[in-house]
């Protein structure tokens, strides 16, 4: 069985996730880790735990989910995956990082190019990966069906959804990925969002004020 484990790290209140199961493989999504704490909270727990890393995976390229990918590298050996349409985001950190006020890392492009269609497997777990651009132009959420739960990055969040007054960000992609992916997975899937509490799929599409099934959209 899949167990989720959630740090939030960094300065944007970012949710870094490890998967794990009982093989004792797992993988790392969005490593967000910026300070030398937060790098020994995961490594503590990736040793207290004998956690066998296999690979990091990015939903997106956005600063605060990138934060800890080479550090995650280089301790643990692992390729990072994300879909390729999200490099622009990556070849954009120096200018995020100067905008924000923070000291980056540059990050070296990913070794696997993720795409839906695909599925990311450790152990095992198997996690189904949907594009969901609009936040990002690369997006990607993991769907874990057995467990019905979404690794769902900064497409939807609790009672929000994902900004798009960012560069490359597209109002109507995100609407679209929210409706035509997302919101057609049942109801009861349990959603982990890139910051902030998780919500399921019916909660949302009830009661989001941005995004639901009653009205066209407010994006």
């Amino acid at each position: 069985m899949m167990q989720i484990e959630i740090f939030t790290v960094n300065p944007f209140y970012e949710n870094t996730y490890i998967l794990h199961d009982e093989t004792g493989e797992g993988i790392i999504i969005d490593p967000g880790m910026y300070t030398a704490t937060e790098q020994t909270t995961i490594k503590e727990f990736v040793a207290k735990h004998a956690i066998q890393l296999q690979a990091i995976v990015n939903t997106h390229g956005h600063i605060d989910h990138v934060m800890g990918v080479e550090w995650c590298r280089q301790e643990y050996g692992i390729p990072f995956h994300m879909n390729e349409k999200d490099l622009v985001n990556i070849e954009a950190l120096e200018m995020k990082a100067q905008m924000f006020g923070v000291s980056m890392q540059e990050v070296n492009a990913p070794e696997h190019f993720i795409q839906e269609g695909e599925n990311v497997r450790f152990g095992n777990t198997e996690l189904e990966v949907l594009f969901t651009p609009g936040h990002a132009p690369g997006h990607v959420v993991f769907v874990n069906h057995q467990q019905q739960v979404v690794i769902g990055g900064d497409v939807l969040f609790k009672g929000s959804v994902g900004r798009v007054d960012l560069p490359y960000c597209d109002p109507a992609a995100l609407e679209k990925s929210i409706r035509e992916k997302l919101y057609q997975l049942p109801d009861t899937y349990q959603v982990y969002p890139g910051h902030g509490p998780s919500t399921t799929i019916g909660i949302e599409k009830r009661s989001n004020p941005f995004v639901n099934e009653k009205q066209s959209s407010l994006l």
